[in-house]
């Protein structure tokens, strides 16, 4: 069975932690506790760790030089640390129990080679009500029914929740709150696995009554391991996104902003427009009818000064749906799932499988 990383040493106490690491970065470590049984495994993964006691032995018996070597240490081994590493080969050196958080990373990129990243969308609505969430919710459902391993962030706090929008408001798993504080490197796959889904859709959201800031550090942490571990990201914005916001409209490969086809709410979405374009360059209009002055979805766009991506329509079964959680259930036909389908077209994410298909 492949391996991620070899972990090379005979002392118990390396050992224990690196093992340790390797769970904690979902990371599949086999453990070497001679060198003769690390010879037999030196070429194989992507990653080896060495021990301090093991640098000299290894050395000795000629390993061929290879990248992805790391000389690990302990604070008593660290005097001695750099001879050692040049000796082995290693192309770091790392101390126990100091560089933990790094070799955790290590561990997390081993065993997530990264081929591609997901494409990253922001939905911001031009003004309150605009529809934004639907929106997103609605592309996420349409990029999940095309095969794309697709994520629906809310990155609103103070918004109802998109996964209430979905009717998996006590779906067990992950929210924000559990994922707060977190440092260094997040497995994608352990994401993956940790957050709800509904019909293919994999969701991050909030509890009930969580009103805490959201970081800009743990938005970046989760959109990180999102973009290994999916094809597809949808972020749910509010029009004033605060630092976490504005993290993720800076990953963002394009922003869409929804705006009723009304006078005041153009007014409106051109101040929200003018603030985003500080964070990010690639923002799209999404008009939603009805028109009720006959005002021009090309019209609102020139005043704007965006691309207009978009029209919708107005769907009499959306109020009822969203009170019933059964969104998922209009997310096959009508104006708006046709639109989703368009936009994700127009963004041209690969589906994983396709991706090693062309390697």
């Amino acid at each position: 069975m492949a391996i991620d990383a070899l972990i090379a040493t005979g002392d118990p106490r390396i050992a224990d932690d690196l093992l340790r690491l390797a769970a904690a970065a979902n990371a599949d470590a086999a453990l070497a506790s001679t060198a003769e049984q690390a010879r037999t495994q030196w070429r194989r993964p992507p990653l080896v760790l060495v021990g301090a006691d093991m640098a000299d032995g290894l050395a000795a018996d000629g390993v061929a030089r290879r990248t992805g070597v790391v000389l690990v240490t302990t604070e008593a081994d660290a005097p001695d640390g750099f001879r050692a590493a040049v000796e082995v080969g290693a192309q770091d050196l790392a101390t126990l129990p100091a560089d933990e958080p790094w070799l955790v990373d290590a561990l997390a990129a081993a065993a997530e080679p990264c081929d591609g990243r997901a494409t990253t969308v922001c939905v911001v609505g031009g003004r309150g009500g605009a529809g934004a969430s639907v929106l997103a919710a609605m592309l996420g459902l349409a990029g999940a029914r095309g095969g794309l391993r697709t994520l629906l962030v809310d990155g609103d706090p103070m918004g109802g929740g998109v996964d209430l929008l979905l009717g998996q408001e006590n779906a067990p798993g992950c929210r924000w709150p559990d994922l707060a504080g977190r440092r260094g490197r997040l497995g994608a796959g352990l994401l993956r696995e940790s957050l709800p889904a509904v019909d293919g859709l994999v969701m991050l959201s909030w509890h009930r009554g969580d009103a805490d800031p959201l970081t800009a550090e743990t938005m970046h942490t989760v959109l990180d391991a999102a973009s290994r571990g999916f094809d597809l990201i949808i972020v749910d914005l509010s029009r004033e996104p605060g630092a976490a916001g504005r993290a993720a409209l800076r990953v963002a490969d394009r922003t869409l902003m929804i705006v009723p086809a009304e006078l005041r709410a153009t007014a409106a979405a051109d101040r929200v427009a003018v603030s985003l374009q500080r964070d990010t360059d690639d923002i799209r209009l999404i008009v939603r009818g009805p028109a009720p002055g006959g005002l021009p979805a090309e019209a609102m766009a020139e005043a704007l000064g965006l691309p207009l991506a978009g029209t919708v329509q107005e769907d009499r079964r959306l109020p009822s749906a969203l009170e019933r959680g059964d969104l998922v259930r209009l997310s096959r036909r009508g104006s708006l799932p046709d639109l989703c389908d368009r936009l994700i077209g127009d963004l041209r994410p690969r589906p994983a499988a396709l991706e090693a298909e062309a390697a």
